[in-house]
Order: structure tokens, then sequence, then C-alpha cells
């Protein structure tokens, strides 16, 4: 499942972390040094890889690029990450550290939400700017910090492209499983998922939370073929959209579609399941385009060559978003010509540009608004569906029973 740099990288982090150039006490007088803990190792270390490459690509373009320009002298960019393992605690212990310890100029964000809501209190406390790429909880932002810039479009919408596509499906369906977990990403998904539904005219039948990390969604899966549901929804994490996909495939529940909040973009999940994930529905706010220009890439597709011929696996939107992060930082040092904390600041939340991402401009509370759309599963491919408004190509529906595959 995890390329083989990958796995050789992993061997070679140590318990504290992986540190990406000089130590900041030594660093030199013409270096920007970027701070963040990222899960490297554990049970996100599969997501977590992704932020870590994207960060490392887009520095060191840049860096060839010609660094970053204050005020008519050049810096190059110098990325400190730590490896969390997976442990929310040892984040924020290790955020601490890069801010009052390490003295690093500016905050690159964690992954997922339910860490960058921990981290985020550091970088308010110590007035340092933080722009993460791995949290869309709107219980990030619902706080009034000054400090946290997010390029993830808001939970509370992740299924609303989903809900508009249900709309134009024939048959339209009728009844809806929507089932989360209890972190702060999922429970703000289902929050802003479930008005949408009942706006729709849907006849949500089952509304049920789950434990992080779940490993057994049998019961839930037996309900969902009891009640006939139509249509179910998941909001979860990666490893628990494969355990829910192998268990429905185990049981023969095949609703006439599911779609997942994270997963389907993903090579990595296509592998895993191999024509298992065959008509599942999922959602991205990114996809490689030669539209979507960019200042050191050029566009969003040379991006994607670029990040494959590095890794050895396609970038998703995570990785996208991590690209976007650092570009709003080295863009609102460069605006303000300054390295203050709280000029770069004030630059990070007026400024607005384009990126190989996409349009990157932060609302009041800090957060990007960018749509999601609707992607397949698809055979071999995974195929853009729905963009909110319009079918991209025809979905694959209703989905078969497991035995007609």
């Amino acid at each position: 499942m995890f390329p083989k740099s990958m796995c050789v990288r992993s061997l070679a982090l140590t318990a504290v972390g992986l540190f990406v150039g000089m130590s900041v006490a030594h660093a030199a007088s013409n270096e920007i040094v970027l701070g963040a803990s990222m899960p490297l190792t554990g049970s996100l270390a599969n997501i977590g890889r992704y932020y870590q490459d994207a960060y490392k690509l887009i520095v060191d373009k840049i860096n060839e690029k010609g660094g970053v320009k204050v005020n008519g002298k050049v810096y190059k960019l110098v990325l400190k990450t730590y490896d969390n393992q997976s442990n929310v605690s040892l984040s924020v212990r290790q955020y601490t550290q890069l801010v009052s310890k390490d003295k690093v100029h500016l905050l690159l964000g964690s992954y997922p939400s339910n860490f960058v809501l921990a981290d985020s209190a550091v970088s308010e406390k110590y007035r340092v700017p933080m722009v993460e790429a791995g949290g869309a909880s709107d219980q990030i932002f619902a706080r009034n910090f000054k400090y946290i810039f997010g390029t993830l479009a808001p939970a509370s919408n992740y299924f609303g492209s989903t809900i508009a596509m249900f709309k134009q499906l024939k048959p339209e369906p009728k009844s809806v499983a929507l089932l989360y977990a209890d972190d702060a990403f999922d429970v703000s998904v289902a929050d802003g998922t479930r008005p949408a539904l009942k706006k729709a005219g849907m006849n949500t039948v089952m509304d049920e939370r789950y434990s992080t990390n779940a490993s057994d969604f049998n019961s839930l899966l037996s309900q969902i073929k009891a009640k006939q549901v139509d249509a179910v929804l998941v909001a979860g994490h990666e490893t628990e959209i494969l355990n829910f996909v192998r268990q429905a495939k185990s049981l023969g529940v095949a609703p006439k579609l599911y779609s997942f909040t994270v997963g389907v973009p993903s090579e990595d999940f296509r592998k895993a399941l191999g024509k298992d994930a065959d008509y599942a529905f999922g959602m991205t706010a990114w996809l490689p385009s030669d539209k979507l220009k960019d200042q050191w890439f050029g566009d969003a597709t040379q991006f994607a060559i670029a990040y494959k011929a590095k890794y050895g696996y396609e970038p998703d939107y995570h990785s996208a978003s991590g690209a976007a992060a650092v570009e709003a930082v080295v863009k609102a040092i460069e605006k303000v010509n300054s390295l203050d904390p709280k000029k770069v600041r004030d630059a990070v939340a007026a400024n607005g540009f384009d990126s190989l991402y996409g349009k990157v401009a932060f609302g009041k509370t800090g957060q990007v608004s960018l749509d999601q759309t609707v992607v397949q599963v698809q055979g071999d491919e995974l195929k853009p569906v729905f963009n909110g408004k319009d079918f991209l190509n025809q979905p694959k529906y209703p989905m078969p029973a497991w035995p007609s595959r």
C-alpha cells in the first residue's frame, strides 16, 4: 500500500521527528524556517506523508526559482518537521517546542482536524501565524482565533455537491443513512449535512455516530440492509472507510450508492480495495488541470507530474492544499517585505492569489471557500462526475449487488 520510498523514509524517522535543514539555533541569516508537526508514523501516516511530501516539494521549488525576497534580500526556505506519531498530545508539545525553543519564523499545520484544533491554540498563544492544510472542521475557525488559516474548505459543506447530485439521479434516492465518526472533522460534516438533507427533502432514516478508528461496522451495515437504504453517506477517515467497504461486501450490503468524505480521490484507496473500490463516490476540492495557473510550477498539471516523479504516487487534494499553504505564507511575506509575525498574519488574512490549488482567499474566519467536485471510481479510473450543478461524466448508478459485479 505504501511506496518503497515511504517505507525507507519511515525507517529513518526518530522518535522525536524528522528535521529537514539546519537547526534553527544555527540557521543562517538568509533562511526563513517553517515549522510543522505531522503524523509520519502511526495510524494517520498514510495521509500525513501527503503533507510532508507536498511541503518539501514546494519549498524546494520556491528555492530553485530564486527563494523569497524581503526588502531586496533573498532568503532560502527551510522546512523543520517533527513526527507526532499520530498522537495529538505529542503534536501540541512539538508545536510548543517549534515556537518557544526552536524559534521558527512561521508555522504550517498538521492533519487531521482534531490535531489542528489543538495545535492552533499554540499558534494563537504565541501569536505566530499558522497556515494549515489538513484541518477542515468548522470548529477550528469558530473560536475567533486570529492566527490560524486553513486551505481546506469547511467540512460542513463536504456533502453539499453530493446532495445536489441526488436530485438529478434517476431514480432519485429517497432514503439516506448518515454515518460519522466522533472527531472534530466528522462531527462538523454531520452538522452541515443534516440540514442540507432536510432542505433537499431527503428522508434520513439513520443518523449514527461511531467511534473514531472503528473497525467493526457490522451492526450499522445490518441496519442499512434491513431498512433498505438507498444512499449511504459516511464521514470518516481512510482506514475506517476501507473497513466499511470490506465489511459491506462481506455482508452483501449494496445500497444504490455510497459516498465517503475521504479516501476515494486517493490512489492508495483504489489500490487497497482493488475492484471492490468500483462505484464508490467521494469528493474533492482539487483535480490537476492546466487551467489552474501557478507562479512556481506553471500550472496544477505540472505540479502533479513533478509530485509523482519525485515520490512515486499521485497527489490528491491533500497535497495541493499543502502546497497552497506554503505559497500563502510566501506571498504574505513578500507582500509586506517583513518577517514580523503580526505583519505576515495581516497579509495572509488580506491576500488573495491564484495557485495550483485554485483561488486562495481566506474568509473572515480564516478558512477558504472551495466547491467540492463529486468523483467516482469507475473501473480503473477516478472520474469527476458532478460539479454541484451539472454532470461532468455519467455516474455508474445505481450500484449493483456484489455478486453481480
